[in-house]
């Protein structure tokens, strides 16, 4: 088995409700994403010798993660308070984007692979990186 990486950098905007910590406020984060597959070659036609072209990969993560998150407020669907936040940066024509659940890196990285899973790429692992020294991954 075979596995090939891509790395991503996307920025958003986050807050974690009830956090007892500084991250309770609207703040932002540049992300990293790499985005990890894992199969067997093709053994012929134009994508042989590969377990996926880069810029397939690439293109369906662009389309089912960042085109959505990049530059928006993630915010947890099931938060009142993050939700009335959403409402008005909606009103202000700005983007954002819910999960219902809260905005860890944590929950972030599994909504990732379960979401790219879904649109039928043989996702091995995600590791998402929310500052330059502090990442989560995750698999299954």
């Amino acid at each position: 088995m075979f596995k090939i990486a891509k790395e991503f950098s996307f920025d958003m905007a986050h807050m974690l409700d009830g956090h007892d910590g500084k991250c309770k406020n609207l703040h932002g984060h540049t992300y990293k994403l790499q985005v990890e597959i894992s199969g067997e070659l093709y053994v012929e036609g134009p994508k042989a010798g590969m377990v996926m072209d880069y810029a397939d990969l690439k293109a369906s993560v662009n389309e089912h993660i960042l085109d959505h998150m990049d530059h928006a407020f993630i915010y947890d669907s099931t938060n009142e308070r993050e939700s009335q936040v959403a409402t008005l940066l909606n009103d202000l024509n700005s983007k954002t984007f819910a999960i219902p659940y809260r905005t860890t890196a944590e929950n972030m990285a599994k909504y990732m692979f379960d979401k790219l899973k879904t649109a039928g790429l043989p996702v091995s692992l995600i590791r998402l990186w929310e500052t330059p020294t502090s990442y989560c991954e995750y698999s299954n």
